[in-house]
């Protein structure tokens, strides 16, 4: 007996941005706190800046701060002052495609889709992207499950991959293949190893998909998304929402 299924996945972004470049700031303040038995008396709080236009030149400029300048050394390099803010790499995250459909499936025959995630990043200590899904593929009109997939051998959870080649085995899951860089999550050096996203209805911890500990723009990694379906599925539309959480670290 064959079933028909038209599987649609909807992906989601969540983006943390921290440390995005402010404002520059045209002023400089002075403070004087005190306490019980003490008094600070600060100059200033380093923190004056801006960028001047006109007759084909730019001028970047720093007020307050006590050393304002490019300081470089064997092994160190720091750029002090607001002048230099605009050389930083912003924290940006995307993706190619936000809705994923499988079209219409048959049995015993698997339908891959992929989508792509890139990822500038400049804070100091990298990056981490996250995911999970809000629950298993779901046909909302009779509350019938497309389960997560177990792999070829039973074995393979949000946590661990495994093979899955095995036309016989149901279900569904992902992937991790580096376009630039080797920022894919572990697990997925064979071709043909799989992972479940994590459910959160069943509270499983969103599991990092992509992460970095260096600076760098635009690297990029593609997300390959399989099903799989039995003969006894029944007919309908199944769909979910994976959410992508991207966290820079400082």
């Amino acid at each position: 007996m064959k079933s028909a299924t038209i599987i649609t996945l909807s992906i989601f972004i969540i983006l943390f941005l921290l440390g995005q470049k402010l404002p520059p700031v045209n002023h400089v303040l002075a403070f004087t706190m005190i306490g019980d038995n003490w008094k600070i008396d600060f100059a200033n709080l380093n923190m004056g800046g801006a960028t001047q236009l006109g007759s084909g030149k730019k001028l970047t400029f720093t007020t307050g701060q006590t050393a304002p300048g490019l300081y470089t050394g064997t092994n160190y390099k720091v750029r002090a002052g607001f002048q230099y803010v605009y050389t930083l790499i912003p924290f940006r995250f995307s993706i190619s495609q936000t809705q994923i459909d499988f079209g219409t499936l048959t049995p015993t025959n698997p339908v891959t889709r992929t989508n792509t995630l890139t990822i500038s990043n400049g804070s100091a200590n990298g990056y981490q992207v996250t995911a999970f899904e809000d629950h298993q593929l779901l046909n909302p009109a009779n509350g019938m499950l497309i389960p997560d997939t177990t792999c070829d051998n039973g074995l393979c959870t949000e946590t661990t991959s495994a093979q899955w080649t095995n036309t016989l085995t149901y279900g569904f899951g992902y992937r991790c293949d580096n376009i630039t860089g080797t920022d894919c999550a572990t697990g997925f050096t064979n071709s043909n190893y799989y992972k479940q996203f994590a459910d959160s209805s069943l509270n499983e911890s969103p599991q990092s998909v992509m992460s970095g500990t260096n600076v760098g723009r635009s690297k990029q990694v593609q997300i390959t998304y399989k099903v799989n379906i039995s003969g006894t599925q029944p007919a309908g539309t199944y769909t979910n929402v994976i959410t992508y959480i991207a966290t820079p670290t400082f």
